[in-house]
């Protein structure tokens, strides 16, 4: 089957190689443009990119795939089939048209839960407990196609974004490859997504990651692992006088005892301990980040910060003026 992909992050690799590994014909790769990088002439590759590279297969990357420029790319090559990974645009239904077959999309969720852009970190977030792949045949809506390959996994207790989603990658490519073999054989099964219990996966902001203390220390966690590598998930710490400092967490561990003080108070601060009252519960601080600096274990800021118990983080302390 001639088969045009059109991938650009980390999640379609492995897919992209499974590809070909197969007898599947593959005559070229479709990506996001180029984007600056650091330095006035340099640009930073994306991984599907360089996969390509390695693999010697031709590059197209069109700025708009639904675009007359891009169709016109595109139907030289007469596809009869598109596999879009982690691409970053949405086929209209006239670039659907382009491919005898339309598009089959691989997707980091067990949909319709975590439709939208970042289905593995919302996921986390809300701290599921499973999560998994889903291959659909795709339409002009946002994720909604019809299922016609699924698996499921567990989510691990201490998982992060990027963890769990090169794991979900990793066992998605081979569902790609079930779904081509049965689209060609005639066997394919399609199931319709229920809209109606459909859950929402939107594209990460800078300002979600801004931790809330009346949050319980486990969904502050969930914040912690979902939110890596970006935005991650950080607060501000008002040294008396001083200037606030900005702080990221980098990795803590939920306690379920209370401490009877204000949501964001620091509880505990002594020798590798660093303890904060949430709304149910306490986060023990193992790794943070003062803006600019390295990561340190708790310990290590404790010793050069000297922060002390009954310090307010967060929004508490810039309604309180502590």
């Amino acid at each position: 089957m001639r088969i045009i992909m059109m991938a650009t992050g980390e999640f379609a690799v492995p897919t992209l190689r499974a590809l070909v590994a197969t007898k599947e014909e593959l005559p070229v790769v479709v990506t996001r443009p180029l984007r600056r990088g650091a330095g006035r002439h340099r640009h930073a590759d994306s991984p599907v990119r360089q996969a390509a590279r390695e693999l010697g297969l031709p590059l197209l990357d069109p700025p708009d795939i639904n675009s007359q420029e891009a169709h016109d790319l595109l139907a030289p090559y007469a596809p009869e089939l598109f596999i879009v990974c982690d691409y970053g645009q949405i086929l209209s239904r006239e670039t659907l048209g382009l491919a005898q077959h339309g598009g089959f999309n691989l997707h980091g969720s067990l949909l319709p839960r975590y439709r939208g852009a970042a289905p593995v970190n919302w996921a986390i977030y809300h701290g599921e407990e499973e999560t998994g792949v889903a291959v659909i045949h795709m339409t002009p809506r946002l994720d909604a196609g019809p299922i016609v390959a699924r698996e499921k996994i567990t989510i691990g207790s201490q998982e992060t974004a990027p963890e769990l989603e090169q794991c979900l990658a990793e066992i998605g490519a081979p569902l790609v490859r079930q779904a081509v073999a049965a689209l060609r054989a005639g066997d394919l099964q399609e199931q319709p997504q229920d809209d109606a219990v459909a859950t929402r996966a939107p594209r990460l902001k800078k300002q979600d990651g801004e931790i809330d203390w009346q949050r319980s220390a486990k969904a502050i966690d969930c914040q912690i692992r979902a939110f890596k590598p970006w935005p991650k998930s950080f607060t501000t710490w008002q040294r008396g006088e001083a200037q606030p400092l900005n702080l990221i967490v980098e990795q803590a561990v939920p306690r379920e005892h209370d401490a009877d003080s204000v949501p964001g108070t620091v509880v505990v601060a002594e020798k590798e301990q660093l303890e904060i009252a949430t709304g149910a519960g306490v986060l023990a601080i193992q790794k943070i980040q003062p803006a600019g600096k390295k990561v340190l274990t708790a310990g290590e800021f404790l010793r050069g910060y000297g922060v002390r118990q009954g310090d307010v983080w967060g929004k508490a302390a810039q309604k309180s003026g502590v």
